[in-house]
């Protein structure tokens, strides 16, 4: 498919290509008018997307369209400004690994490095406890991501967190002897394997919606009762069961992330920092690639802050799509309703 990415669009660039669905439903604006509130994405990213079309059905969620569309920019952000759509045909040939975002590793490989880990380790409770927990989540560890929209919001993205937080915990227990390493490393591993239960993700790692326990108790807690139940069944009993409970629903820090509580002990507070660390450093690196050099981002609401794209000596320009023809300028747009989780509707057919 030969058609600019979503991270190289700059305001009043034209775009005619396939996109993605990740989110699409129909508002209602300030001033009572019906519109198309979306967010599509390719391999690159995503962005928010309008419809000033009160009739426009909006699209199924994880289906592909094909669009017309002037970027613009939004407070601070780009938006595309919708002006026709329609489904795909079997006609198009669409390149999905052009629309699908996936992690930089394969999954098979991330996987085997996670239970390696495992083998490794000289607590054989941890063992147990952590092959149960593996082996629960079954085929859904090689596809699903991370999360919806923020870190790590990939195919595969659970185990590239999952094991770029492993090579950064390995890493800094040689500096800190004291840690138990096998704690450590279990709980990292431990930590978010309950996303698999908690969001509703296709094998192309695109989240639809999360699941009825995922939004009313979310995977911290219920992580922690699939720690006991793993313990249960593999006849493990004791401390390091209740430790790694612990790590699992501390591992957000604080309540205001969703922890009820704090990290009490050095490997549950590591646990906390290096999950910290690699979701930032993951979002950043993503703003990066698609702010120029030289250049600030638009606000990261995750972040709470915008992010400046040094001019590193040597390094590649990230935007090698040609630029797009200009569009004339269009009115300003209605600011955004708040994300809703829900899949709705099925998809425009109008012509392009």
């Amino acid at each position: 498919m030969n058609q600019p990415s979503i991270a190289a669009l700059r305001k009043d660039d034209r775009f005619i290509g396939f996109l993605l669905v990740r989110m699409a439903e129909q508002r209602q604006s300030s001033r009572g008018d019906k519109y198309l509130d979306m967010t599509l994405g390719d391999a690159t990213g995503d962005l928010n997307a309008k419809v000033w079309d009160g009739k426009a059905v909006p699209p199924q969620v994880s289906t592909v369209i094909k669009v017309q569309a002037t970027a613009q920019e939004y407070n601070g952000r780009m938006q595309l400004r919708v002006e026709r759509l329609r489904a795909v045909t079997p006609q198009d040939e669409v390149d999905m690994s052009a629309l699908t975002l996936c992690a930089p590793e394969a999954p098979e490989a991330m996987l085997a490095e996670i239970n390696g880990t495992v083998d490794a380790m000289q607590n054989d409770d941890l063992k147990k406890i952590l092959r149960e927990m593996i082996g629960a989540c079954g085929e859904k560890l090689v596809y699903y991501p991370a999360a919806q929209r923020l870190h790590h919001a990939e195919r595969s993205g659970l185990l590239h967190h999952t094991v770029s937080m492993l090579r950064t915990a390995k890493a800094i227990l040689p500096i800190y002897p004291f840690l138990d390493a096998d704690l450590l490393l279990a709980g990292v591993i431990a930590h978010d394997l309950s996303k698999t239960a908690e969001m509703q993700s296709d094998n192309l790692g695109n989240v639809k919606d999360y699941t009825t326990e995922g939004l009313l108790l979310g995977h911290l807690v219920r992580g922690v009762t699939e720690v006991r139940l793993a313990a249960e069944r593999a006849g493990v009993s004791g401390e390091y069961v209740l430790l790694l409970q612990h790590m699992v629903i501390s591992h957000h820090g604080e309540a205001e992330f969703g922890s009820p509580r704090p990290p009490m002990f050095p490997e549950a507070e590591a646990l906390h920092m290096i999950d910290d660390l690699d979701a930032k450093m993951n979002e950043m690196e993503g703003v990066m690639k698609r702010t120029p050099k030289g250049a600030f981002s638009e606000k990261i609401w995750s972040l709470d802050r915008r992010l400046y794209h040094p001019n590193y000596p040597g390094e590649e320009e990230p935007f090698e799509d040609p630029a797009p023809a200009r569009a004339p300028e269009t009115r300003p747009e209605e600011r955004p309703a708040p994300r809703d989780r829900r899949d709705s509707g099925r998809a425009y057919d109008g012509l392009l």
